[in-house]
């Protein structure tokens, strides 16, 4: 139906007369006559009622969208409100990041990052002469690599790998580096698996927010979250399993030793050891998280963690310690991009 007697606001106004419509119809004059309660239709020329109903109907749908892009300038969530009201743009449900896919309505959030990364985080299970040692790891690849510490399986005779849904497979080292703390295993016939995104460490700053996910005391996919506290903190850690790291071998990839500000933690490092730069976070670690993933709020893996302090006052029960006291330390993930090769290749280490 055409619209009359519009305001001079309105887009249309220039086109539509209001005297047009009722001409040869009897009125005369300038006098205007009252305006119906409805107006006539009007047909275009060599139009019909269907045509002109179909070009006024396309007018909501370029409101909504002229809407759609003005919430995206204050907010956000263009992709979404387009997507839903034209058939178009990308999946209303989230954002794909590179390998995890982080709701958009849970974006920055610690739930947000969890709930994307922890399906590419598993628990590991090594078994040595020496014990069990219960660690975590990254999963890399979708038939099953796995970034984790070099100290969460070191010496093992057999890997048992753990998904967050509870599936488990048998995993073989592929290389390790021990003078980076870090390993690469392969789980045997897997594929089709959720895999992390390996950030840049380069660009992390003290303050960021951070999640680390892992399994500590064998608690699969614990979740905790915190801050970057320091960069480039030298981190000292035994490369062997010497007497030391023979204390609470069931614990293995937890209360592994190291040094840090001359000062010992969790036991005597040994003889053999190593020195790495490490992003500190207060993000709370216990025994098991070792091997697991330092997250940003992207979903991006920004470190593999790999120490934790853990107060030794009950140590001497055969307890793994009273818990993180906000210590932690991990291996900046460009560490991890850049070693990924030689890993692949054997190890350096």
């Amino acid at each position: 139906m055409t619209d009359y007697y519009r305001g001079s606001g309105d887009a249309d106004s220039t086109q539509q007369h209001p005297t047009q419509g009722f001409q040869g119809q009897g009125f005369q004059g300038s006098a205007y006559p009252p305006p119906p309660a409805y107006g006539p239709t009007t047909l275009p020329v060599g139009g019909t009622a269907t045509a002109t109903a179909h070009r006024r109907a396309k007018r909501p749908v370029a409101l909504l969208a002229a809407v759609a892009i003005a919430a995206a300038v204050i907010g956000g969530g263009t992709a979404a409100l387009v997507g839903n009201y034209t058939g178009g743009g990308t999946d209303s449900t989230g954002t794909t990041v590179s390998g995890t896919t982080v709701s958009q309505s849970s974006a920055g959030t610690v739930a947000g990052v969890a709930q994307a990364v922890s399906p590419a985080i598993v628990e590991i299970n090594a078994t040595s002469t020496s014990g069990e040692a219960t660690g975590s790891g990254v999963i890399i690849t979708s038939d099953g690599e796995i970034i984790t510490n070099n100290h969460v399986i070191a010496g093992a005779s057999s890997i048992k790998v753990r998904l967050s849904t509870g599936k488990s497979y048998t995993a073989q080292v592929v290389g390790t580096d021990a003078n980076k703390d870090l390993a690469l295993i392969k789980l045997e016939g897997a594929s089709g698996l959720k895999t992390a995104t390996l950030g840049n460490s380069d660009q992390v700053k003290v303050g960021d927010q951070v999640v680390a996910i892992g399994s500590p005391e064998g608690l699969t996919g614990t979740v905790t979250s915190g801050i970057i506290s320091a960069l480039n903190r030298d981190v000292t850690v035994a490369k062997e399993q010497d007497q030391g790291q023979q204390q609470q071998p069931q614990r293995g990839g937890g209360n592994w030793p190291f040094e840090f500000g001359g000062q010992q933690f969790n036991g005597d490092t040994g003889s053999s050891k190593t020195t790495y730069k490490a992003l500190q976070t207060d993000a709370s670690l216990n025994p098991g998280n070792s091997g697991g993933a330092l997250i940003n709020m992207n979903g991006e893996i920004i470190g593999i963690n790999s120490a934790m302090y853990a107060p030794s006052s009950s140590s001497a029960s055969g307890s793994s310690g009273a818990g993180s006291v906000g210590l932690g330390f991990a291996i900046p993930v460009n560490t991890v991009k850049s070693d990924l090769s030689a890993l692949r290749s054997g190890g350096t280490g």
